[in-house]
């Protein structure tokens, strides 16, 4: 049978950033020009590349993500517009990277390239792995993404591994930029291979597609170009999809296998066998090394995670009993386990959804679930005239440590998708609101680009004041569940003691400093005023936000000085 034909979509993505022109571009005289190269690039007669190969030690002087973007630019054929087209704005290669670099944390980057598959649950989606596999090339780790949805067909492909395209902006779906899949995998390695297969009707397809900035380096690339290769799979054999000419579509098979890490069109091939008759599977090499030349991410440390390395914790011996009791608190585990992060990263809990990290599914976890003398607070955002109206019900208490750890902020997110973990809104420095944690979901403000952040919006300040308020009402009313009592209700029972303990009592306030607003009341009876642990700074319920620090160390010294004389 001979191969079909079609004239939509081009081989060829060049990753431009405009969101308005959803994917690949199309160009006039696109049958004049070989599809593996940018649409201003000198039309090439053979299908093959123009490049030049810059030698290996300069073009990866570094596989340190944070230096990657500094690489010598080689020479490269002069583009110059084609009869009858129009010149598109070039994305140089170096872009990638600096996009990428939008993602300071590496878990953050897999968290994007989740909520893809999470986005996909209303596709049929039932799971996303996650896993290390081995690139047989040069035995070296790589990062596994597949899941079971609705997986693409050639044109969304092309929308997926252009730049700026989104069409996921919902109240449902988490992503909304349509620039996640590329600042994610360029974040954690410098190369990414896609294979993805889906049905549409009668007719199913199957797809392949390679971003390489190894690949961009060393030819000397001064476009983003994307080699990608489509089959019909319709009947009982994969079947080529050619655009232009079978030349072209040879052409960018060979470039994808001379850079990825498979051999032949056979091994391409396999690597659907897994995907089943739907679903996306992605494979990031070429993984980033830290500046000592380890990998950034560690798959050695724990069969059944991947972690980041802890550098705070290097040469480590011997630690305080504290720091290990704080270590193994969620609030800490999330920053370097990805099991930890995964377990929060979603507010509610899956009915028919798994994610399956290095073969054993991630149990969800909520830590409202075990919050002490709890209690739900409601909030309604003044918004603009005509918006629609929020209730943000908020969840606030105790940590079942308290006091003990100091561990307090709220952990906020947006669209079920957790943004800030354990975030302080008031200053430390004090025990005050020590071990107070809350939970809600902000659907009326905006996540920054990388999802770690809200944009900082008039809202956005008005809830930060609003959760202040919140941390500093429940202090005051439940504190003394935990050991601790309002500083007013201290003296009261300072004026019935000895005045031996009074003048006890009158020194310890004086090393106090500014911890003025509660004091903890042990079982022993004795004050432990714990300056050395962070809290969160509220005032007592004897005083105003604004008359918070009128009372001063002197005042309070000289009442009990007299009290001591009486």
């Amino acid at each position: 049978m001979p191969p079909k034909t079609e004239k939509e979509p081009p081989n060829v993505v060049d990753l431009a950033s405009s969101d308005d022109e959803g994917g690949a571009r199309t160009a006039a005289a696109a049958n004049k020009v070989s599809t593996i190269t940018s649409l201003t690039e000198m039309p090439q007669t053979s299908g093959a590349i123009t490049t030049f190969v810059l030698p290996s030690e300069e073009a990866l002087e570094s596989r340190s993500f944070w230096k990657a973007g500094n690489y010598a630019v080689g020479p490269t054929s002069k583009s110059f517009m084609l009869q009858d087209t129009l010149e598109h704005a070039r994305v140089h290669p170096k872009f990638l990277h600096s996009n990428a670099t939008s993602h300071k944390w590496a878990f953050g980057a897999i968290a994007e390239l989740m909520d893809n598959a999470v986005d996909e649950i209303h596709h049929g989606a039932t799971f996303i792995k996650i896993d290390k596999v081995d690139v047989l090339k040069d035995n070296s780790p790589a990062l596994l993404f597949q899941d079971d949805g609705g997986g693409m067909n050639p044109e969304l492909i092309r929308k997926c591994m252009s730049l700026g395209y989104s069409s996921k902006k919902s109240n449902t779906t988490i992503g909304q930029y349509g620039n996640g899949f590329k600042t994610s995998t360029m974040r954690l390695g410098a190369d990414v291979i896609v294979f993805s297969r889906s049905t549409s009707g009668s007719k199913a397809t199957q797809s392949v597609g390679l971003l390489s900035y190894t690949f961009l380096r060393r030819t000397g690339q001064d476009d983003v170009i994307v080699p990608m290769i489509d089959f019909d799979i319709s009947g009982h054999w994969a079947e080529p999809i050619v655009y232009s000419s079978q030349e072209d579509w040879s052409s960018n098979l060979k470039t994808i296998l001379e850079w990825s890490p498979f051999s032949s069109k056979e091994e391409l091939l396999l690597q659907f066998d897994d995907i089943g008759p739907h679903g996306t599977k992605i494979v990031i090499y070429n993984l980033w090394l830290n500046d000592e030349g380890i990998y950034e991410l560690a798959f050695d440390d724990d069969d059944e995670d991947i972690r980041l390395r802890d550098e705070a914790l290097r040469g480590a011996t011997k630690l305080h009993k504290k720091t290990v009791e704080l270590q193994s608190h969620i609030s800490y585990r999330i920053r370097y386990s990805l099991r930890a992060y995964a377990s929060m990263l979603y507010l509610r809990k899956f009915n028919n959804f798994q994610i399956i990290l290095r073969g054993k599914p991630v149990e969800q976890f909520n830590i409202a679930d075990e919050l002490k003398y709890l209690k739900v607070v409601t909030y309604k955002p003044q918004l603009a005239a005509g918006s629609k109206e929020y209730t943000v019900e908020t969840t606030i208490g105790f940590i079942k440590e308290a006091p003990n750890l100091a561990v307090a902020g709220f952990n906020v997110y947006h669209k079920n998708r957790l943004i800030r973990p354990f975030w302080k809104v008031t200053a430390d420095g004090s025990s005050k609101g020590n071990g107070v944690v809350g939970v809600l979901e902000a659907d009326f403000i905006e996540p920054a680009h990388d999802k770690q952040d809200f944009e900082r919006s008039s809202l956005f300040v008005r809830l930060e004041n609003r959760l202040k308020q919140m941390v500093m009402d429940f202090w005051k009313n439940h504190c003394h569940f935990i050991g601790y009592q309002p500083l007013g209700v201290h003296l009261a029972n300072m004026k019935k003691q000895s005045p031996a303990h009074q003048h006890k009592n009158s020194s310890n306030l004086q090393a106090e400093g500014d911890d003025q607003s509660m004091v903890h009341i042990p079982a022993n009876g004795e004050q432990d005023l714990r300056d050395e642990q962070p809290g969160l700074d509220v005032p007592n319920e004897a005083m105003s936000e604004d008359d918070l620090g009128d009372i001063s160390i002197d005042q309070l010294c000289e009442e009990n000085i007299q009290l001591f004389r009486r």
